[in-house]
């Protein structure tokens, strides 16, 4: 009997998850950024990381012809702006955001928790996801804070 894709969402949902923000650089040269959170460690030798993007999305294309991307991971702080990424509108996600280069000129925000930049290593299709692996070729280690959670369909915050 095949399982029932409702009941598979909700049981998915009740797995907490930090928030990241993915951004890259597409071949036009223009900056690119989704919120995610299907992301995940890999190796430590040689440090490794997944994503894992939805064909539908709109980075989907750009992410996967990709050779460089960048993951951040937000703190409790920085909701307004994992709305802001998770919007599917054209809007410029980056307007107002300080930017920064890295790694094959993908634009890196401030002020997140960790920022990581990878250079994409391997994709694998996975039913409608493609998962992409990078090497993290630099970390920077944002503010001491708590991190943002998801849960159950709703951004959730550590309570002491």
């Amino acid at each position: 009997m095949p399982l029932d894709p409702a009941e598979f969402r909700a049981a998915l949902a009740r797995f907490a998850s930090g928030v990241t923000i993915i951004t890259t650089r597409d071949a036009a040269g223009r900056d690119l950024g989704m919120t995610a959170t299907a992301f995940a460690s890999v190796s430590l030798q040689p440090p490794m990381i997944l994503v894992a993007i939805d064909h539908a999305a709109t980075m989907a294309q750009p992410l996967e012809a990709a050779e460089y991307f960048a993951v951040h991971i937000l703190s409790d702080s920085q909701e307004g702006l994992s709305r802001s990424f998770a919007r599917r509108e054209a809007l410029d996600k980056f307007d107002g955001q300080p930017v920064s280069r890295g790694s094959g000129s993908v634009p890196l925000l401030h002020q997140a928790l960790v920022r990581m930049e990878c250079r994409v290593q391997a994709r694998y299709p996975a039913g409608d996801h493609t998962i992409i692996v990078g090497e993290v070729l630099a970390i920077t280690l944002g503010e001491d804070a708590d991190p943002l959670l998801y849960y159950r369909g709703r951004y959730r915050h550590l309570t002491p």
